[in-house]
């Protein structure tokens, strides 16, 4: 679930490997609908009887923001983007009465983040969430030692980052050579490294998600994960939405050089509707993944 935590500088506007995050604004409330199950099953394991704040750190479409104050008894959720147009999307959509408000924050994730302790008027979190977000912070451990900070006594930081790649189509399509969606997430494995590196004040972060958690004094650290599966054949809405995933992630990569020609062509046939060939066609396409969330007490 991406998520928008950083301003890109000024001079790497037209990289190919900036994320536009006004487009992906529609995208991201969308999630928040499709994935409110998941946000709820997570919000239920975290949120305890007697908190009273909650802060969302990459809100996103604010999915996560509005389970968590489902979940809560009373008090306040405090959604934050670092995005403007993805912060008025989220806010524009519907969300059931709930025991505790959720409130909208402007902040940046590399930014010192006071704008949230004053919003929140100085007074420690019960749960922090941020939902891959922090990869887009230069430095992530930086970056959570700065969430961690938000914590109250006793508070939880949960991140969910990692899991494993979405599956969506058979190993051989017939069309292009076989392993054409292996090769696009190695294209996307790319994409993704360069895109850290041009992050302003990059720094490498050469270990996983619950070693930096307890480097911030974090305890209790573990990790959970939830498989997704989709029953096979696709309802229409999930052949939609693997076909719109796929073609968003071939779009992104395409001005990058980062696909080969003939892969290019064969992702070019498959996502185009007025082709025999285009996926929307076809009965064998799945949706298997998995998410995990990483888990650490102040």
């Amino acid at each position: 679930m991406p998520s928008h935590a950083h301003h890109p500088p000024e001079d790497a506007a037209g990289s190919a490997y900036t994320v536009d995050w006004p487009e992906a604004a529609d995208r991201l409330a969308e999630a928040a609908t499709t994935d409110a199950d998941w946000y709820a099953t997570v919000a239920a394991r975290l949120i305890s009887a007697t908190d009273r704040l909650a802060i969302d750190v990459g809100c996103g479409g604010a999915g996560m923001a509005t389970a968590l104050a489902r979940a809560m008894t009373a008090g306040e959720v405090l959604a934050v983007d670092g995005d403007p147009t993805v912060l008025a999307t989220a806010q524009r959509q519907p969300r059931p009465d709930s025991p505790a408000t959720v409130s909208f924050l402007l902040a940046d994730l590399d930014g010192d983040l006071a704008d949230i302790r004053a919003a929140s008027a100085d007074r420690g979190a019960d749960v922090v969430w941020a939902s891959a977000s922090v990869h887009h912070a230069g430095d992530q451990q930086q970056a959570l030692t700065r969430l961690a900070d938000l914590l109250a006594p006793h508070g939880r930081l949960a991140l969910a980052e990692g899991g494993l790649p979405v599956r969506r189509l058979p190993w051989d399509v017939g069309i292009g050579e076989p392993g054409l969606e292996i090769r696009l997430d190695a294209a996307q494995n790319s994409w993704f490294t360069t895109m850290r590196r041009e992050l302003p004040g990059h720094v490498p972060m050469p270990y996983g998600w619950t070693e930096a958690m307890r480097s911030v004094g974090l305890t209790q650290v573990r990790t959970f994960t939830t498989l997704f599966e989709t029953p096979i054949p696709l309802a229409d809405a999930e052949r939609d939405r693997v076909v719109g995933e796929l073609t968003h992630h071939v779009q992104r990569l395409r001005p990058a050089g980062l696909l080969d020609p003939g892969d290019l062509a064969a992702w070019d046939r498959l996502l185009d509707p007025d082709d025999p060939a285009w996926l929307g066609h076809r009965t064998d396409l799945q949706r298997i993944t998995a998410r995990s969330v990483h888990i650490g007490f102040k």
